[in-house]
């Protein structure tokens, strides 16, 4: 039983190339004894070796051969939806997370198979549980990513589903993070036609919940958020969409949202998309040069160098220790992490800049030349000695000047 597992999965390390020929052999084996066990799920780690089995015998296989993916849901898709429809509630974690993996080797377009079992996946009653959330969320990026065009084509009257998932998740001070795992996909992967007429519904959830509990972990999710989108849609449609719920809104978050909070954005990531999108922000809108939001403009940058040169500020309030476990009806561990069947790191703006402090440089130096003596002077009023003196680096190391 488990022991045999535990061994086999050894092996399966070790001889990685050597077992592929034994790999369709072994899909039918191990393929037999899920649909046994899920029949009655009694011996939880025997589940969980049973499923990491197969999710390594996946990633050696198809890191040989990418195409024999199709094998492999051939021979799951059948038992995988006999546990979804029967709801074997201790496995339905584990499928979500092999059928992420499955799809995340897959190079081109989704397969019908997925969009067969993609409304299924937005049914209120999955989402209740709290460990099927990780693991769903995982998926449902996985379906925008390979699917965004075709779920905006042939499954458009979904997309509210879809955002009924987000506002859900961003109600919980547990999930909220997960909500906007699952935004940010959307931003990055859906047709942007497809969701131009809910923006504005996001951005009113989103402030909704900053008014109701504004929460450090929130925060820096949002940040993220609204950075994500600035650079996909630009600085001026983020200022615009902000000032369209309410005059001077933006403003009022450059002012008591991003500048004091920026410093607490974690991952390299994150970082990231928060200093692009700021960088944009600060020399691609026209509001940050001649209204009264221009006060803000020095107040930004300066923020942002901190970001770059200062520690992370990883200071938690008190009150804000436990959010992890309230609001989780009948708290349950539930959430069943299979090690093979990890995710990778991904930046959605890999296009745009690997050195966003060479970017910030270059932008500012583009800003300085279509008004001259601008930029100069802002900075020399109020941006303090040693900021100053950090950007003097940048402009060096991009071998630009500003007028």
């Amino acid at each position: 039983g488990r022991a045999h597992l535990r061994s086999i999965m050894r092996s399966f390390s070790l001889l990685q190339e050597a077992i592929v020929s034994y790999i369709p052999t072994l899909i039918g084996q191990l393929t037999h004894k899920l649909l046994l066990v899920s029949k009655n799920p009694s011996k939880p780690h025997f589940n969980h070796y049973l499923f990491e089995s197969l999710c390594l015998s996946i990633r050696i296989t198809c890191k040989a051969n990418t195409t024999t993916v199709g094998s492999f849901e051939e021979a799951l898709f059948p038992v995988f939806t006999e546990i979804l429809q029967n709801d074997v509630q201790e496995f339905v974690p584990y499928v979500f997370q092999v059928m992420s993996l499955l799809l995340e080797i897959h190079t081109s377009s989704i397969p019908n198979s997925y969009m067969a079992l993609f409304p299924h996946l937005l049914q209120p009653v999955l989402w209740e549980r709290t460990g099927n959330i990780p693991p769903l969320v995982r998926l449902l990026q996985a379906y925008l990513e390979k699917g965004g065009a075709t779920i905006a084509s042939s499954a458009a009257d979904k997309i509210p589903g879809l955002l009924g998932v987000f506002q859900k998740l961003i109600a919980s001070k547990a999930n909220d993070h997960q909500g906007f795992y699952l935004m940010n996909s959307i931003i990055e992967h859906m047709p942007t036609e497809s969701i131009v007429q809910y923006r504005k519904q996001i951005f009113i959830l989103l402030f909704q919940r900053l008014q109701s509990s504004k929460t450090t972990k929130f925060i820096k999710s949002f940040m993220v958020f609204i950075n994500l989108y600035g650079v996909k849609y630009g600085a001026i449609a983020l200022q615009e969409i902000f000032d369209s719920i309410q005059p001077k809104m933006f403003g009022m978050v450059l002012e008591k949202i991003v500048i004091p909070e920026v410093q607490k954005v974690s991952g390299p990531v994150e970082k990231k998309i928060c200093a692009v999108g700021i960088t944009k922000i600060l020399t691609e809108c026209p509001a940050m040069i001649d209204t009264e939001y221009t006060k803000l403009w020095t107040p930004l940058l300066q923020a942002l160098i901190g970001l770059f040169e200062l520690p992370e500020d990883d200071s938690i309030p008190d009150d804000e220790h436990f959010i992890d476990i309230e609001d989780t009806p009948g708290y349950q561990t539930a959430f069943s992490q299979l090690a093979f069947a990890g995710k990778n790191e991904h930046d959605p703006i890999r296009e745009v800049t690997s050195n966003p402090k060479i970017l910030l440089a270059q932008s500012l130096h583009k800003l300085s030349t279509a008004c001259p003596g601008r930029v100069p002077s802002m900075l020399s009023t109020s941006l303090n000695a040693e900021a100053l003196q950090y950007l003097q680096g940048y402009l060096q190391a991009a071998s630009v000047q500003l007028v």
